[in-house]
């Protein structure tokens, strides 16, 4: 007849939780110690730059066709004309979308200007 096992062995459990508190007591003084003391100068003023962004604006229609600058520019002359547009806009470039303009229209734009080198894009709804 096999013998049934009633009780719960702490031992192991006591075993961790001692070696927990002695990697706490040795841990915590550690934490205490600070890092590189900066002094900062007190009376600098900030120079304010103002410069205004210099950010390419595009319109897709809703007949999703593309507009810089209150032209229309053709799909097939789409990325030359950025690659040549964004030389003068370091920013990068910001769609404004017709709400009845298609996802397909603002995919192929993104597209384009990525492949012409614009490393910002932000899309309006209007």
């Amino acid at each position: 007849m096999r013998k049934t096992f009633n009780e719960i062995n702490i031992t192991p459990l006591t075993d961790i939780f001692l070696v927990l508190l002695i990697i706490m007591m040795v841990v915590a003084p550690l934490l205490d110690q600070q890092g590189i003391s900066l002094s900062v100068p007190e009376n600098v003023e900030a120079e304010k730059i103002e410069k205004e962004p210099l950010i390419l604006t595009v319109y897709i229609s809703a007949a999703n066709k593309y507009f810089i600058n209150n032209e229309e520019i053709s799909p097939d002359m789409l990325g030359t004309t950025l690659a040549q547009e964004i030389k003068n806009y370091p920013d990068g470039m910001l769609i404004k979308t017709d709400g009845q303009s298609t996802h397909g229209a603002l995919v192929t734009l993104m597209d384009k200007a990525r492949y012409a080198g614009v490393k910002a894009i932000s899309i309006d709804k209007i």
